[in-house]
């Protein structure tokens, strides 16, 4: 369980980034931080790891404060995942996923066959263990970025907006990757979007944050979708000119899902459709 205690933090230049911020992220979930850009969700992601130190308040982990802890041990046991993935284009694919594991200590062998099961569990072919960054595609290189936040097998995950920089296609992909690996691997995510549609289809727990990273609303995303709780809210996650809204579309293929512009949102069930159609 990670827990922020009335944090605050002050930059140099007087900016106040984050505003007595107090919120507990349940253990083994997804909570995502959402808000338009400068509103402090990254300052707060990286609080946990002490990439960013906390003007006052704390932050903990499990009942510790991470300010009692060494940085570098800490954000060893926390993987980071970053937009742009962060890799190092002198190294392997191979050697950047092993890169914390021999940082801590691991033989090179060792490392390289767990980075060789790591390459396997985000869907990587093992034809690319021996390539280099600039050789892959940008959603390449983003699961090399997560499965070298996993490869120490972390309890915590931090993900810093990870798959802005690549295409919808690719995006998409990589949402129903880290779907499917959460609820196989059962990890604590932070995870920080400006997207508040990633932010409902990847959230267990969605923080909505306005200037100075003050909560606006959190709660699961259909609590936010069903009780918007302001005008700020409703404007932001589209509430109020209809985007949310959903209806059954009839076609020659059987029931869809549609949104208020009418794009497809997703196919309905038999049952329900027939509970649809049957419907005054």
């Amino acid at each position: 369980m990670i827990e922020f205690r009335s944090v605050t933090k002050t930059f140099p230049d007087g900016t106040r980034a984050v505003d007595d911020f107090s919120l507990v992220l349940p253990s083994r979930k997804t909570t995502v931080f959402v808000g338009s850009s400068g509103c402090g969700k990254t300052t707060l992601l990286r609080m946990i790891n002490r990439m960013v130190e906390p003007t006052t308040g704390d932050v903990q982990i499990d009942g510790g404060s991470v300010l009692g802890a060494d940085p570098v041990a800490l954000r060893r046991s926390i993987g980071y995942v970053m937009q742009n993935s962060g890799l190092m284009p002198h190294f392997t694919v191979l050697d950047n996923v092993a890169t914390v594991l021999r940082l801590t200590g691991a033989g090179r062998r060792q490392a390289h066959e767990r980075a060789r099961v790591m390459l396997d569990t985000v869907g990587l072919d093992q034809a690319l263990a021996d390539r280099y960054p600039s050789q892959l595609s940008g959603g390449q290189q983003q699961r090399v970025g997560v499965a070298r936040g996993l490869a120490a097998d972390p309890n915590i995950l931090l993900m810093d907006e990870p798959f802005g920089a690549v295409d919808p296609i690719v995006r998409a992909d990589l949402q129903q990757e880290l779907i499917r690996l959460q609820s196989e691997l059962d990890k604590t995510v932070v995870f920080v979007t400006h997207d508040i549609d990633e932010a409902f289809l990847l959230g267990d727990q969605v923080v909505i944050l306005d200037k100075g990273a003050r909560v606006v609303q959190v709660g699961s995303p259909s609590e936010i979708i069903e009780n918007p709780a302001d005008d700020f809210v409703a404007a932001f996650i589209g509430a109020e000119r209809g985007h949310r809204a959903l209806r059954v579309k009839q076609t020659a293929h059987g029931a869809v899902v549609v949104d208020s512009e009418g794009r497809t949102q997703g196919r309905l069930l038999a049952d329900a459709a027939d509970a649809s159609s049957a419907s005054p």
